[in-house]
C-alpha cells in the first residue's frame, strides 16, 4: 500500500522511528538491526516499508533496503510469524545472516529471537529453505551473467565442508560458520586449511 518512507529522522526507539516527511511524523516500526544502522536525528532517511491492515491497527515496518524488506515479507508468510515476531527474528541477526541459518538449517540461532520457539525456528526453515535457495540461485545467475564465469558463492564444495565442519567444532554456529567461509575471496582456490584461517579472520 505504502512502498516507501522519505523524509527526516524526528525521533528514533529501539523498536521504532519517527520520520517528519514534510510537517507530518510518520511512526514506522523496524527492528533492532536497521535502528544500529540509522543515520542520526535530523538526518535524511528513505525506508522501504510494508504495510499491516488490521480492524485495530494501520502499521508500517520499514527497512533500510528492498532486500531486507523481502526477506520479511518471506518471513510473515510462515504460520505463526506475524510482523512482530519477523521483526523480532531480524533484531537479532541481519537478512544475510537469516538466509544463511535457513540454508544450513540452523534453527538454533533462528530461535534467538525473543518469542521464537525452536518449533516455529525449524518451521522457518522447512517453509523457506527451497525459497531462499531460489533466490540465492536467481542472484548468483544474474552475477555469473555479468561476469561472465559460473562460480557459485553459495556451493560447498569438499574444502568448504570441512572447513564450515571446524569452525562449528570450535564453537561457532553453522551459519556463522557458513557466511565466513562463504565470504573468504577466492574461496574455490583455497585448502581446507587456508580456508579455515581466512574465515576465522572474517569472524574476528
Amino acid at each position: 500500500m505504502i512502498g516507501f518512507v522519505s523524509g527526516t529522522i524526528d525521533h528514533i526507539a529501539p523498536e521504532y522511528v519517527v520520520i517528519d516527511t514534510g510537517g507530518f511524523g510518520v511512526n514506522v516500526n523496524i527492528s533492532g538491526d536497521t535502528a544500529s544502522k540509522l543515520p542520526g536525528i535530523g538526518e535524511h532517511i528513505k525506508l522501504y516499508t510494508y504495510t499491516s491492515v488490521r480492524e485495530d491497527a494501520f502499521q508500517l515496518f520499514g527497512f533500510l533496503s528492498r532486500g531486507d524488506l523481502e526477506m520479511f515479507k518471506r518471513l510473515i508468510t510462515v504460520n505463526g510469524i506475524g510482523p512482530k515476531g519477523g521483526l523480532a527474528i531480524l533484531s537479532v541477526m541481519d537478512a544475510d545472516s537469516l538466509r544463511f541459518a535457513i540454508m544450513s538449517g540452523d534453527a538454533k540461532a533462528i530461535a534467538k529471537a525473543p518469542g521464537v520457539g525452536a518449533k516455529t525456528a525449524e518451521r522457518v526453515i522447512l517453509d523457506l529453505k527451497d525459497k531462499i535457495k531460489l533466490d540465492a540461485d536467481l542472484i548468483q545467475r544474474e552475477i555469473d551473467e555479468k561476469d561472465g564465469h559460473g562460480s557459485n558463492a553459495y556451493a560447498e564444495t569438499p574444502e568448504k565442508s570441512e572447513a564450515i565442519e571446524a569452525l562449528v567444532s570450535l564453537g561457532y554456529g553453522r551459519a556463522e560458520s557458513m557466511k565466513a567461509v562463504n565470504s573468504v575471496k577466492d574461496a574455490d582456490a583455497l585448502d581446507s586449511g587456508a580456508l579455515l584461517k581466512q574465515a576465522l579472520k572474517y569472524i574476528f
